[in-house]
């Protein structure tokens, strides 16, 4: 039985969530989130595989346009899903060239190399703030239409109760929600320049956003900008 859980979350954005635990351990979830944009093409930030389930739902919503990836570490399935949708612009990270296995996927864009007014083409849908005092030098995107912030590691909102409600595997027991101190003191150990996360922390909670799509954990589907601002505090204040 698959354990992917497919739904639509607000009109036209569409996520894929399964089981995922970091360092085979800890249970994260993992998700990857499509946007069908007003063009008629798809946006997907890919952080999962490209199951056929998955494929087929993303190819009902369109021609690939995008595939984006959202931090240095979310590069995993990067390869697959530029093989499956060859003519879609990968647009990714600067950091993610050191680590990624397949140095032959062409990138068509990377944020950390690009100059910061850079477009990539998908901004009349989507806005996007590259954090680049953040370790792994996450990406935050505004869909403005369903205004619904998603994001990878900027934000967790464990435990993943939607992401292994189809596994075979243990439920997972981990809590760390964004008003906590802990995720605020996680951020905090994650953060490589203060004045740079204190600049895109106030632009993301300048963003008009009720929704927020986390690869990991739960989504927050009310009071999202209260979470962003509960959880950055230490930089927004």
């Amino acid at each position: 039985m698959s354990e992917t859980v497919i739904r639509e979350v607000a009109k036209d954005v569409w996520t894929f969530s399964r089981p995922f635990a970091r360092y085979g351990v800890f249970p994260m979830g993992g998700r990857s989130t499509a946007i069908k944009l007003k063009d008629g093409g798809v946006w997907v930030l890919a952080s999962t595989p490209l199951t056929d389930e998955t494929k087929n739902k993303i190819n009902e919503l369109g021609t690939v346009k995008y595939i984006v990836n959202a931090d240095a570490v979310h590069y995993l399935y990067l390869s697959e899903f530029k093989r499956a949708y060859p003519d879609a612009k990968l647009i990714g990270v600067a950091d993610t060239l050191n680590k990624i296995e397949d140095r032959t996927i062409p990138f068509d864009g990377l944020w950390g190399r690009d100059t910061p007014e850079t477009e990539y083409g998908f901004e009349d849908d989507i806005k996007h703030c590259y954090f680049s005092g953040f370790r792994n030098k996450d990406v935050a995107f505004l869909h403005v239409a369903s205004k619904s912030l998603i994001e990878a590691d900027l934000l967790l909102n464990l435990p993943a109760t939607e992401q292994y409600s189809k596994s075979s595997s243990w439920i997972p027991q981990a809590t760390l929600k964004p008003n906590s101190w802990a995720h605020q003191k996680v951020i905090r150990g994650v953060t490589t320049d203060v004045e740079a996360m204190k600049r895109d922390a106030r632009t993301v909670a300048s963003w008009d956003f009720d929704r927020i799509i986390p690869c990991h954990g739960d989504v927050i589907e009310h009071d999202g900008n209260k979470a962003w601002r509960d959880a950055y505090k230490f930089f927004i204040d």
